[in-house]
């Protein structure tokens, strides 16, 4: 009783705040708000059979993926680009862990947790590392690791040239900037294994293809790809 006053005392000096409207959080809710969470663009996709997943078939005839997930639709001025604005350029790390941990929640619940042995994030090159403070596909990829009970290797691969920003490129474009830009940090730790692939956004799949197909290269059983949210092409 005595924590619960504290904790609301403590909640009117220092509020919670959704991280999607920046709304007071009231007792119960935890990370977004009710509103928020029943107005997010959700794509579901965890729970349609891979043939009918538009998201994979970006991903045919480029890249053998087992799954091809989105927690949500990204929708220009909307909640959710202010949720990864948040998270990459305001400094809010705790954006892509806790969308990771709703989302593995999700994905566990589904039964997909057994379809994966390890998660993967795409890396930043160090000096953007160094400038950002850490990797937000990263904080999404611990985030997840949490929902799905399964690990995450976040300095798994390495990005070793700084490439130019993706968001003007076309695909044959951004193809070009990332095709031979990854390398595997350990070998041995990816051969035989099942790895979830994780970045911010997905709007051609070229960086995704591009990780993916480096740990194929290395012996990886089989890689699928995941997302905290998808541009429509």
């Amino acid at each position: 009783m005595l924590r619960t006053l504290w904790a609301d005392f403590i909640g009117l000096i220092y509020p919670r705040l959704c991280l999607a409207c920046r709304e007071p959080l009231v007792t119960g809710e935890t990370h977004l708000c009710t509103g928020c969470r029943a107005e997010l663009p959700y794509t579901d996709f965890h729970l349609l059979p891979p043939d009918q997943n538009p998201l994979g078939r970006r991903f045919w005839g480029k890249l053998p993926i087992r799954h091809a997930l989105s927690y949500l639709r990204f929708v220009r001025h909307g909640r959710v680009q202010h949720l990864l604005h948040e998270l990459k350029y305001q400094g809010q790390r705790d954006v892509g862990t806790a969308l990771g941990q709703l989302y593995g929640a999700e994905l566990h619940a589904a039964g997909l947790a057994t379809d994966f042995d390890l998660i993967i994030p795409v890396p930043l090159h160090p000096r953007k590392l160094a400038k950002r403070g850490y990797n937000q596909a990263a904080a999404f990829a611990t985030g997840l690791a949490e929902g799905l009970k399964i690990p995450a290797a976040n300095t798994a691969l390495r990005r070793t040239t700084n490439t130019k920003t993706q968001t003007k490129k076309n695909r044959a474009q951004r193809w070009e900037n990332v095709a031979t830009v990854f390398e595997i940090e350990d070998p041995a730790s990816v051969i035989g294994r099942r790895i979830l692939i994780v970045d911010d956004v997905l709007t051609t799949g070229a960086t995704l293809e591009a990780c993916g197909a480096v740990l194929l290269a290395a012996g990886a059983a089989e890689v699928s790809i995941a997302a905290i949210a998808c541009a429509d092409r």
